[in-house]
């Protein structure tokens, strides 16, 4: 989570949405056969649209 973000600034879907999202990257990380060649970044991508949706509601 970005620094300038606390969880109180998210609302309820949105920490559900993350709590989902949390989840998954980390099915995704134990079904890793030991290569470490796991892809977050489309995860990683919702995560951020999240973040910055917070963030700009924040500043207003």
């Amino acid at each position: 989570m970005a620094a300038d973000l606390t969880f109180s600034d998210f609302t309820t879907g949105e920490k559900a949405r993350l709590a989902v999202l949390l989840a998954r990257m980390a099915k995704r990380g134990v079904a890793d056969d030991g290569t470490g060649s796991v892809d977050l970044t489309d995860l990683k991508r919702r995560v951020e649209r999240i973040e910055n949706t917070a963030r700009s509601r924040k500043k207003k």
